[in-house]
């Protein structure tokens, strides 16, 4: 990628991590909060705050007698937040002014200054930093259950990285039926996470290994392996960064890990059955890689992490030829006017890249802003289109 390009990726890379939060709430929340709370799919076990009800909205009990004061702040960045009030018996609690986004959401609690998680709840990473996670049920979420069908495997996997010095990690789903498909070879999705988040997002909060075990179960898509690995970014805080620099993780990636995935998994090795895709910073990083490195990939997917356009196919030699799927997606709520604030018009991209005969899709998720739902929907929206004869 030319350098003026690679600039103009790393502005729109810290407009992404330094955007707005997830944990919207509706414009017109409802006239009366209904008292049908149930407690959290993601809570510690046992634990029954905190609650959601049937319209999304959330409530939260802390037992801190000794506090002054305490807040829930949700989103990355704990952007949003609900006061808890302090009961005569020292138990805090409170409920969100109004519906939140269906999906998942990071929140953390505030205490006297103090940052903490919520005890109730299990933890994610995100934020640079593990916070606690809460659901709200979503009325597409099927797609993403755990259902009575064939399973694949995540496994973690351990790979030394000459250029960084150091032993590396990523997490690989194998699809249902790979440990007794002895000579069987799949193609390979390179997946990676956003900003403030690690190589444990996409199966923890994403569901990525769920929505491909549906899909193959329903055989809607082919089945194919994913690699998820730490996409070295986190070093970088939100006003530093434009010094980005995505030369080391691309030579971690496409140097070191495709070689070893290749030579321990049994993968398609070759362009036409190779992707990658990425959510925010993910998708960023996904582009500047992708398009410098067209003899190793096939297919490109930014979800809610920018756009293709005609200059970028134009300043790339052999795109059209080579590139077999370009999959661009956003939340409707990431989107004013239909454009994301940076990154040019997604949808007249797509039909750009539509006229020039490239296979070109542009998603946008109902209802959702810059957070997991948007993605999960994006990665079911992509897999089926990947690696198409």
């Amino acid at each position: 990628m030319n350098r003026k390009a690679f600039a103009a990726a790393n502005v729109m890379l810290f407009a992404l991590a330094a955007g707005p939060a997830s944990a919207q709430t509706t414009a017109t929340p409802p006239a009366a909060v209904l008292e049908d709370f149930k407690p959290s799919s993601l809570n510690q076990p046992g634990q029954l705050y905190p609650q959601v009800n049937s319209q999304g909205y959330a409530r939260f009990r802390v037992v801190a007698p000794d506090a002054q004061a305490i807040k829930v702040s949700l989103g990355l960045g704990g952007s949003g937040g609900t006061t808890l009030a302090k009961g005569a018996d020292g138990v805090w609690t409170g409920t969100t002014g109004g519906p939140l986004d269906q999906g998942f959401h990071y929140y953390h609690l505030t205490i006297d200054g103090g940052v903490f998680n919520d005890p109730g709840a299990q933890n994610y990473y995100g934020s640079v930093r593990w916070e606690s996670g809460i659901e709200i049920p979503a009325t597409d979420q099927d797609f993403y259950a755990l259902k009575p069908v064939p399973h694949g495997n995540v496994q973690q996997i351990l790979f030394h990285s000459p250029s960084t010095n150091t032993e590396r990690r990523a997490f690989v789903y194998t699809p249902p039926g790979y440990d007794k498909s002895g000579k069987t070879r799949y193609p390979v999705l390179y997946l990676q996470h956003g900003w403030g988040e690690d190589e444990t997002a996409w199966s923890n909060q994403g569901h990525a290994n769920l929505i491909m075990d549906n899909l193959i179960a329903e055989g809607k898509t082919k089945p194919f392996i994913i690699v998820m690995t730490y996409g070295m970014t986190n070093d970088v805080k939100p006003g530093g960064l434009n010094s980005f620099d995505i030369h080391p993780f691309q030579t971690v990636l496409v140097n070191e890990l495709i070689p070893y995935v290749d030579s321990h998994f049994r993968t398609l090795a070759d362009q036409p059955h190779r992707a990658m895709a990425g959510l925010s910073m993910g998708g960023f990083e996904t582009k500047l890689i992708t398009l410098a490195n067209l003899n190793t990939f096939g297919s490109i997917g930014l979800l809610s992490g920018g756009t293709v356009s005609m200059d970028d196919v134009k300043a790339t030699p052999d795109f059209a030829k080579k590139v077999k799927l370009v999959f661009v997606s956003f939340g409707s709520r990431e989107l004013d006017n239909g454009k994301p604030r940076f990154g040019g018009d997604p949808k007249a991209n797509d039909e750009a890249l539509k006229a020039a005969g490239i296979n070109s899709i542009y998603y946008v998720s109902p209802n959702t802003a810059h957070e997991f739902l948007s993605w999960r929907r994006s990665l079911h929206e992509l897999a089926p289109r990947l690696f198409k004869d």
